[in-house]
């Protein structure tokens, strides 16, 4: 009773603590805040850059083009805390951003997680919430999140198929009557696209290109599968022989090539999970498909390259990268309703 009580005076919030990007929605307001998980720290220390504020766009601008003195980290790894303390800095600092002069009544936190994390690394998420400010936190399965997001009827008796795809992991779940049935959860993401451009234009150009420039790479003209004209692009990075700047121009047919792997892996995960369902919860999904979230789910032709893999319908859901931050804040106005079905996963 006292903890709703407070609730009426807090600024409540749901966080989508992603790889690349962590979102916040506030109940009610829907998505209030989206930035990069970066954080940019003095070299060799925890202290956060001009004097707590480089974090989100500010210090993602500084990704590759920092002085010796200065880092950029992400703090987190495939969907996963990797550096405690900055990630509790960055949560922290999104927190204060959020609730502004609020800071009376600390908010009560809803958190999205892989499916697949250990309950260490659970725990991790508890500890860095609470330590930045949070009063009380919950924690959400990310394909959960991004079902309610999606507005899947996720809660009725008969199969909803989501596939989230991050930076970090790849969510794949089918669910019914409010819980998760079948699910796998993949390290590989759009991190992974990333990484096989920047490895391709090794390889073939002997270009060394930064993060940034692979990810404008893969929105620009990177593909799963032919749709739509071909595409070419001018890249710049630095000579691998001679160390000096240099550019070239790449093909969409190239780069769709280059990104076989990671589609593959993707693939394969959804396969797996469709071949261990049941056999009702199969049939279901004959009529209403799978639905794709998360910002990797933009990638052109890769619904494509699904529907022709299970024979199975695929549409992706509106605003896919809000999804998973928008799901936890309506999860965040149904709380004392359904806290009670999720409380193994959401025990604190």
């Amino acid at each position: 009773m006292f903890d709703r009580l407070l609730g009426l005076f807090s600024v409540d919030m749901g966080i989508d603590l992603g790889t690349c990007n962590t979102l916040v929605a506030v109940r009610g307001q829907g998505i209030v805040l989206n930035e990069p998980s970066v954080v940019a720290v003095w070299k060799g220390t925890n202290r956060v850059v001009r004097n707590g504020e480089a974090v989100g766009w500010m210090a993602k601008e500084m990704l590759g083009k920092t002085p010796g003195t200065i880092t950029a980290i992400r703090p987190l790894k495939d969907g996963v805390i990797s550096d405690f303390e900055i990630t509790e800095a960055m949560l922290g600092y999104f927190i204060r951003k959020v609730t502004g002069k609020n800071k009376l009544v600390r908010p009560r936190v809803v958190i999205s997680i892989p499916s697949g994390i250990t309950a260490v690394e659970k725990q991790a998420v508890f500890g860095s919430a609470e330590r930045a400010g949070a009063r009380r936190t919950y924690l959400i399965e990310e394909p959960i999140a991004a079902a309610i997001g999606a507005g899947l009827p996720f809660a009725e008796p008969t199969a909803s198929m989501i596939v989230d795809i991050g930076g970090g992991t790849t969510e794949v779940a089918i669910m019914s009557l409010g819980d998760i049935a079948v699910c796998e959860s993949v390290r590989v993401a759009g991190d992974d696209m990333d990484e096989a451009i920047i490895n391709h234009m090794k390889k073939t150009y002997n270009l060394m290109i930064g993060e940034q420039s692979a990810e404008r790479i893969k929105i620009d003209i990177g593909s799963a599968a032919p749709v739509g004209e071909e595409k070419t692009m001018e890249v710049r990075g630095r000579d691998m022989i001679s160390g000096l700047p240099r550019k070239t121009v790449v093909s969409s047919e190239e780069i769709r090539e280059s990104l076989l792997e990671p589609v593959g892996a993707i693939t394969e995960a959804v396969t797996r999970t469709l071949e261990r369902a049941d056999p009702e919860l199969a049939a279901d999904l004959v009529d209403n498909g799978i639905t794709m979230a998360g910002g990797g789910s933009l990638l052109r032709g890769l619904d494509v390259v699904l529907s022709n893999a299970t024979g199975l319908p695929v549409k992706i859901a509106d605003d896919p990268l809000t999804c998973v931050a928008r799901g936890t804040a309506i999860y965040l106005e149904h709380l004392e309703e359904w806290k009670i079905t999720l409380e193994n996963d959401l025990d604190v």
